[in-house]
């Protein structure tokens, strides 16, 4: 499995409003993102949902700095997807 896919199944949460944030940024950000951008994903994606929740649907930020850019980054990229990445993120969540 591809470390693209690995990171597709750990966006794969316990509701669809995570699952759809975590895996916009993934597949529009994550890859010309810096390293320490990636690193604070990886993180992101270690957080339990409970804690990731509040962050994502804007009610908090982390008190971390780069995990709070992230978090920023991540709730602002717009929910439409056009026709090509909508065929990419579901052929990519079918994988």
């Amino acid at each position: 499995m591809s470390e693209l896919n690995k990171l597709r199944w750990r966006c794969r949460r316990g509701t669809l409003e995570l699952d759809l944030l975590l895996l916009r940024y993934l597949e529009r950000a994550y890859l010309s993102a810096t390293s320490e951008q990636q690193q604070a994903f990886l993180r992101i994606l270690d957080l339990e949902d409970t804690e990731l929740m509040p962050y994502l649907m804007a009610d908090r930020l982390p008190v971390d700095a780069t995990l709070a850019q992230l978090v920023i980054a991540i709730r602002s990229l717009p929910a439409t997807l056009q026709t090509g990445e909508q065929a990419a993120t579901i052929n990519g969540a079918a994988n």
